[in-house]
């Protein structure tokens, strides 16, 4: 048995034609930072779309690389749902396929340093009826309505690491 693992970055999102997390690059003091900006007050979503490369049975996790834009404190929550197609097989539209429902986890900053890098993990249990070799669309979003999402200004995610077992 074995985790298989793809990470995708920043220039990996694609972006809908509204709400969408803002691609930024920060010019740090010794090298550019990329990251993907969810706002604070509305909530933002980003979509990356992936191959179930040797996907076996199992919950989905999704690790997620955040830090704080200007806060040193609070909380933060992401979404992340599903949606698959198995190419040759299934008859809905690709264009219209719906998600499956969202699975929500939460984070909090650790200490006083501002844009200190975060990891949270999201385990995604709702799976679209996910087989291996399917076409996957995984959404991320910042989920400012719920309660645990207390951290003002915007959460900053550099990158994103999917896993799942291939047995």
């Amino acid at each position: 048995m074995a985790t298989l693992k793809q990470a995708f970055g920043p220039k990996d999102a694609l972006l809908p034609a509204s709400a969408y997390a803002t691609y930024r690059i920060t010019a740090g003091t010794n090298y550019p930072v990329e990251a993907l900006a969810f706002d604070a007050s509305t909530e933002w979503a980003c979509y990356f779309q992936l191959p179930a490369l040797g996907y076996g049975s199992g919950n989905v996790t999704v690790r997620i690389q955040w830090y704080a834009d200007t806060a040193s404190s609070g909380g933060v929550a992401f979404g992340c749902s599903l949606a698959a197609i198995t190419p040759n097989t299934d008859s809905q539209d690709v264009e219209t396929n719906a998600f499956a429902t969202e699975n929500t986890g939460s984070d909090s900053h650790l200490g006083t340093t501002g844009q200190r890098l975060h990891e949270m993990t999201v385990t995604v249990s709702n799976l679209d009826s996910l087989a291996a070799g399917d076409t996957v669309w995984l959404k991320l979003a910042r989920k400012v309505a719920d309660a645990s999402d207390t951290m003002t200004g915007a959460a900053l995610v550099t990158g994103i690491q999917i896993e799942y077992s291939d047995t």
